[in-house]
């Protein structure tokens, strides 16, 4: 058998029991589980300067080990001096095994180098089972090399989940080790 990440091994063996026991799931398949992780940056001083994105998406591309694309303005807005169909962002999708790497880096090395980290908070469930991070400085992630860094930036990390819930949600990504603040 070929290679299989820490994290999904564990929700395999661990998470899935412990959800069926707290929530009283009849089927494996009624479980919820991590569909997709998605990592956007918006860059707003790309108006002025196009090789910003070009940083962004290199940078995301980076920290993920798989190719970000750029982000187009869906319209313009003239007080911005935006038109459509600029670049203003970047994103990166990850589902399946380079999700779970993704997770795993994020909880073991990248969050605890943030500074007075005292958990992430409760707050960024949208009330269908998703929940939404930010994250203010790209340089906690270790593949970023500071000396290189232009820009200090942050970016949003959204984990989307099949759980009906927000509590189901919460207590699958508690159960894959995301450290939520104790009330």
């Amino acid at each position: 058998m070929g290679y299989s990440p820490r994290l999904k091994e564990e929700y395999k063996s661990k998470v899935i029991a412990a959800l069926t026991e707290e929530f009283g799931y009849s089927n494996v398949m009624q479980v919820p589980k991590l569909e997709k992780i998605v990592l956007s940056r918006g860059v707003g001083a790309a108006v002025a300067d196009k090789k910003l994105v070009d940083y962004a998406v290199d940078e995301l591309t980076a920290i993920t080990g798989q190719k970000a694309v750029s982000t187009l303005s869906k319209k313009d807005v003239a007080t911005f001096k935006l038109r459509k169909g600029m670049p203003i962002g970047a994103k990166v999708t990850l589902r399946g095994e380079r999700m779970y790497e993704f997770l795993d880096r994020l909880i073991t090395s990248a969050l605890p180098r943030v500074r007075d980290f005292n958990g992430i908070k409760a707050t960024g469930f949208d009330g269908r089972g998703n929940y939404n991070l930010g994250v203010t400085e790209q340089i906690i992630f270790p593949e970023i090399n500071i000396d290189k860094v232009n820009k200090i930036d942050g970016m949003d990390i959204t984990f989307v989940t099949s759980a009906e819930t927000d509590k189901e949600a919460k207590s699958l990504l508690t159960e894959l080790g995301l450290p939520f603040q104790k009330n």
